[in-house]
């Protein structure tokens, strides 16, 4: 372990010599990041951040390193540290200390107690404004922080889950300042949550076991938008799928899709591969494991590691054996065996490298300009949840369309009056 770069940058990374490596996947990545690019480039000549102290909790991929650049890029003292104990990639993170100089604090496999260090890192750094993904820096902050409470201009939020948090927060009264909900721009969850976990959780079933998924049971706890992208690709790769549901709208949806909703309880004994999208915890229960299959697969894809109850699953196991990279089988003194992946984290950056860059270009540029929004109205907006303003996400959108050399339509003037007028019927 290394904690001080040849830069001079305080950082807590695997290996420094992984730097070379690094540079040039995250320069692969850039390479289908363009409208990061073009933010950057505007950034840069802006300088929008200058002065702003900033500190970043994000799945250290190449994706997230081009975020950081282009966010120092707009002139901000960043710091950066991982989200989730499994999901970095080490060359990125040496790369970023010392070539980029940004401090980054993050491993791959770091414990718990390490990660709890981290987010008191990232606080250290005294903060005007968090990127948080799952809003345990914000939490953390509140709990422990207060009198760094005044620093805080907002902070912003990447997923579903810590979305949930921060509405708790403010319902509890707790969360006095703007957080952005970043999470749900158009240009986020249609896009990352849909066909980035759809694709990448698959990824990384097949990265971790090498298994055939065509005529498997394959049964999607959670019909949200990352339950429907999982759904939707697992149907593609040919298998048999079943979706459960609590919500009456999103169950009926699925069904209207084409697939077949039941309760868990009866889902658990049919499935082949159980992924867990819900952002709950204990969806799949010790009265699940019992009924399963021998040989059922189980992995998740949720944000945190409690959507699976692998602590009743161990109670009722006699022997827990790694058996390939990022599998663990527990076999069970009924007999059968269970087989987790990736330790019940999230199965596309545990086993594989988490969403395509091209996905991640509109999630980080939502993430950029949030952040730019905030600094831009500083002590003019209001404590709580904020939505991403309409006109970003339609800019990051037209920037994706122009990227990719597509056009479209335009209103006429005519169209526009219409639109615009109560008094012109059919």
């Amino acid at each position: 372990m290394v904690t001080t770069a040849p830069t001079a940058v305080d950082n807590d990374v695997k290996d420094l010599s992984l730097a070379p490596q690094g540079k040039q996947r995250i320069e692969w990545a850039a390479r289908e990041m363009p409208v990061l690019a073009q933010i950057r480039d505007r950034f840069a000549a802006e300088k929008p951040l200058q002065g702003i102290r900033l500190s970043a909790c994000c799945h250290v991929t190449t994706e997230t390193a081009n975020l950081a650049i282009a966010l120092q890029a707009g002139g901000a003292d960043a710091v950066l540290i991982a989200s989730n104990p499994l999901s970095t990639q080490d060359d990125v993170a040496a790369c970023l200390a010392a070539d980029y100089g940004i401090p980054v604090y993050a491993q791959k496999g770091e414990d718990n107690a390490m990660y709890r260090r981290h987010v008191q890192i990232a606080l250290d750094h005294k903060p005007n404004i968090i990127i948080d993904d799952g809003s345990d820096v914000t939490a953390t902050l509140i709990s422990e922080r207060q009198d760094q409470i005044g620093d805080i201009i907002g902070t912003t939020e990447e997923t579903t889950t810590g979305i949930v948090r921060l509405q708790a927060m403010f319902n509890d009264g707790v969360l006095t300042f703007p957080a952005v909900n970043v999470n749900d721009a158009d240009t986020k969850h249609f896009f990352d949550n849909r066909y980035g976990t759809g694709q990448s959780t698959l990824d990384g079933i097949i990265r971790a076991t090498n298994i055939l998924l065509a005529g498997k049971t394959i049964v999607v706890v959670g019909y949200g938008w990352c339950g429907k992208g999982t759904a939707l690709r697992a149907r593609g790769m040919g298998g048999n799928i079943i979706v459960t549901e609590i919500n009456p709208v999103r169950a009926i949806e699925a069904v209207m899709d084409g697939f077949r909703v039941m309760p868990m309880s009866a889902a658990a004994a049919q499935g082949d591969i159980f992924i867990t999208v819900t952002g709950n915890k204990h969806v799949i229960r010790a009265e699940h494991f019992a009924v399963m299959r021998d040989g059922a697969i189980v992995c998740n894809s949720g944000h945190f590691d409690i959507e699976i109850d692998l602590e009743s699953l161990g109670a009722e196991a006699v022997e827990v054996r790694d058996a390939r990279n990022f599998v663990q089988e527990y076999k069970l003194k009924s007999g059968k065996s269970i087989v987790v992946l990736g330790e019940g984290r999230l199965i596309n950056l545990a086993a594989a490298e988490g969403h395509p860059s091209a996905v991640m270009d509109m999630s980080f540029a939502n993430q950029a300009l949030a952040c730019e929004y905030l600094v831009k109205n500083k002590g003019q907006l209001q404590p709580g949840l904020l939505s991403v303003p309409t006109e970003v996400d339609r800019e990051i959108a037209r920037l994706k369309l122009a990227a990719m050399g597509i056009e479209i339509d335009r209103l006429t003037a005519e169209q526009i009056e219409y639109l615009s007028s109560w008094t012109v019927g059919t």
